[in-house]
């Protein structure tokens, strides 16, 4: 009996060393950033503490293109899009002079990410609407399902950055809510993202488009997604959404781009302790290195925010050991 309860304890000892010893962030190198998340959270959460944010307060929000996966040389919705235009073209003969379909039926990738908002909403609408949301929501499944990135060779949802994916999971661990707040549309990630990043479909924001209730001949009701942007959200509309959606304000915030700025300066304006970050594609080799010149994800006026109200600023050479899940084939 003593040798068995010496073996137990041993396990129990075992375990409880190794629970000691496990990283969250394991992805992440030792560094600056790590050390000022691992802060951030360790304040919030410690009861009777100054900076002390009881649980449902602590909702953290993301930008989903560039912040959670990856964006270059396209964002995936329009990879989708231009899936949908070649497949819809045999019934538009007037796409094959008409920008920006023309440009996509020719492989022109350059010419349509810089042919400017309101050619891409024009995609949007002509490839994402005209569907019920049931319908919808299955094309996107299907497409997830077959689509590879142009330069990785795997589908888009095996290029989710695996520190953020331990980021989220350490900040659920802490009591906190993860949202994503992006200016990619509801439905296009409404399918996948509580698969790859841990967060269900009620905590997704993003651009909407119109919608309206109907019944099918048989009598079922559908919802119908007609071809009108309803809401548009990006840039000052994030904090709108966020308000509109979740009714508090974030205490942590992560982005990529300009597009996230006025995000980081809502939660960078409240009254407990905050954290604003943006990602930073420094890297090349195994991801993209890109900012203030880019068509796709351009960080240029919220970089010069951040340095200057001191948002961390995560340089993905720098403080990624690992960008992926998968070892080897990003270089």
């Amino acid at each position: 009996m003593k040798q068995i309860l010496r073996l137990l304890c041993a396990i129990v000892l075992t375990a409880t060393v190794h629970a000691q010893a496990r990283d969250p962030l394991a992805s992440w190198n030792d560094g600056p950033t790590k050390r000022r998340i691992v802060a951030f959270v360790t304040a919030v959460i410690e009861q009777g503490g100054k900076d002390f944010v009881p649980p449902p307060e602590r909702i953290a929000v993301f930008d989903n293109d560039g912040t959670l996966w990856v964006e270059q040389p396209i964002y995936a919705q329009f990879g989708f899009a231009f899936d949908r235009v070649k497949a819809l073209a045999p019934s538009h003969p007037e796409w094959k002079i008409e920008a920006p379909f023309n440009d996509v039926l020719e492989g022109n990738l350059k010419a349509v990410a810089a042919s400017g908002e309101a050619a891409l909403v024009k995609l949007l609408i002509a490839t994402n609407t005209g569907t019920t949301t049931a319908e919808f929501t299955q094309e996107v499944s299907d497409w997830m399902a077959r689509a590879k990135h142009p330069r990785f060779k795997r589908p888009y949802t095996d290029l989710a950055y695996q520190p953020m994916i331990e980021l989220l999971t350490y900040l659920r661990e802490n009591g906190f809510r993860t949202y994503i707040v992006s200016g990619g549309t509801v439905e296009f990630m409404r399918p996948w993202t509580d698969r790859v990043y841990g967060i269900p479909a009620e905590q997704v924001i993003g651009t909407t488009f119109v919608t309206r209730y109907d019944k099918q001949p048989d009598g079922v009701p559908v919802l119908l997604r007609e071809p009108k942007i309803d809401f548009m959200d990006n840039g000052p509309g994030k904090p709108v959404a966020i308000q509109q959606t979740i009714g508090r304000r974030p205490i942590l915030a992560f982005g990529n781009s300009d597009g996230d700025e006025e995000m980081l300066e809502w939660v960078a304006a409240g009254d407990t302790l905050h954290f604003e970050a943006l990602v930073h594609h420094t890297d090349a080799v195994r991801e993209y290195a890109y900012d203030r010149m880019s068509d796709v994800g351009r960080l240029d006026h919220a970089l010069d925010e951040a340095k200057a109200n001191k948002w961390a600023i995560v340089d993905m050479k720098r403080d990624w050991k690992q960008i992926f899940a998968f070892e080897g084939t990003a270089r």
